[in-house]
């Protein structure tokens, strides 16, 4: 089955500049016949594309509220970060009303989920035999970009399943236990992203299952339709659930540093997340136990499915956590193995081929390695952009493949150019 994306392009508002093709960590952008072209099994939906076109071109796709199904038992599944988008709010409680008061019959907070893959994650740390430094698999932007381009580093990836699908599972049996009459068809679970990663998390079924969410929409479009429900004339039922450790989850470092483990390393911004990979690759931290790694800068905050600033965001986020317990969530005590149960687990999700390798043949890869190592020594290494290839080494491999020309470089046309006049002029 091909990957189902969610970020798209609307070709009609793209005029070809090269902001997208400069910033893309996959070198998945070409700009071919004016427009940008992206290639979808490159393509890892971390939304650098969205955040630098300066035209709009580059949009999310996600479901919209007002989509909702009519008959349905609605849960919202709110992400942390929906918490840090509103101004003064000091009590997450008058949020989850905000949601019942938009329709929705039951909210569980991704949050309280993500408080539980604390302690499992402190119960894998303890085990034998594992692939160290454990890499968080929160963030699917991070899996797919080990998967994609660092494949070595896949046994690292911790076997958990996100927050988000947890929260997704129990939210689904706690409505079941609390209404026997419902049917698992009967309950639709909604969770609020601040990232399109996510809706293609969702869309790929990524947890190796079909995934327990139903439909993802965006923290922005959630945003303003709380606003006009979100009301402070009453003190709201106390029915949020989660404590500090959950809504830390929101920004970069919040689930590593719950984790009570000094040996660790948070890194946010694609670019820094890339670097981060690479040094592990090659071993450069022998000594770390856990790695946690956002593509997003500042974490989930930094979505671009989200309204707010995500500094502001963090510091909002901060104040709310100051009323809160620590964590409010914790795995049964009386699990006699202590360690981390099979449902919470991922079966072996769908596997990527490493994006930098040329052919299935290995005599033939040799052959379009040499033909690359040709080309490129003839190209000027300026990396510009204007062939429509992200870098001199990228347009060699474009030539090769056949998807470039090679007179695509202004610099070999220049080149041409000169050698014409000068045989002219003789």
């Amino acid at each position: 089955m091909d990957y189902q994306h969610s970020v798209i392009m609307d070709v009609g508002k793209c005029k070809g500049c090269t902001h997208c093709l400069n910033r893309c960590p996959t070198e998945a952008i070409r700009i071919r016949d004016g427009h940008a072209v992206i290639n979808a099994n490159r393509c890892i939906d971390c939304g650098e594309c969205i955040r630098m076109c300066p035209h709009n071109a580059k949009k999310a796709s996600f479901d919209k509220l007002a989509s909702l199904p009519e008959g349905k038992y609605k849960i919202a599944l709110p992400a942390p970060t929906l918490f840090g988008q509103f101004e003064n709010l000091d009590d997450p409680d008058y949020l989850v009303e905000g949601l019942l008061k938009l329709g929705f019959d039951d909210v569980y907070e991704v949050a309280c989920a993500a408080e539980l893959v604390t302690e499992y994650t402190r119960r894998y740390l303890k085990q034998r035999g594992i692939s160290l430094p454990v890499i968080s698999s929160a963030c699917p932007v991070v899996v797919r970009l080990v998967k994609l381009r660092f494949p070595t580093l896949s046994e690292n990836l911790l076997p958990i399943l996100p927050p988000v699908e947890i929260a997704g599972m129990l939210a689904k049996e706690k409505a079941k236990k609390e209404h026997p009459e419902l049917k698992d068809e009967d309950i639709f679970t909604v969770f609020i992203s601040p990232c399109p990663a996510k809706v293609s998390y969702v869309k790929n079924n990524l947890s190796g299952e079909k995934s327990n969410v139903d439909m993802v929409v965006s923290v922005s479009d959630v945003y303003f339709e709380l606003l006009g429900v979100m009301r402070k004339t009453d003190l709201p039922n106390a029915s949020s659930k989660t404590g500090m450790v959950g809504l830390s989850w929101a920004s970069s470092g919040g689930e590593a540093s719950s984790l009570l483990n000094d040996r660790y390393l948070a890194a946010d911004g694609i670019e820094n997340v890339i670097r981060v990979l690479e040094d592990i690759e090659i071993e450069s931290h022998p000594n770390l136990t856990f790695v946690e790694l956002n593509a997003c800068a500042g974490g989930c905050v930094g979505g671009v499915m989200t309204v707010e600033n995500p500094y502001i965001c963090r510091v909002r986020l901060r104040n709310i956590k100051r009323y809160l317990p620590v964590s409010l969530n914790h795995p049964p005590q009386d699990d006699p193995e202590r360690g981390v149960p099979d449902r919470y687990t991922m079966t072996e999700p769908e596997e990527y081929g490493h994006v930098s390798r040329y052919d299935e043949s290995r005599k033939e890869a040799i052959r379009m390695m040499k033909d690359v190592n040709a080309v490129f020594a003839t190209l000027p290494e300026l990396d510009c952009g204007s062939c429509g290839s992200p870098t001199c080494r990228a347009f060699a491999e474009d030539v090769v493949r056949g998807t470039a020309n090679y007179e695509d470089c202004i610099a070999v046309m220049r080149d041409k150019l000169r050698e014409m006049e000068k045989g002219t002029k003789q």
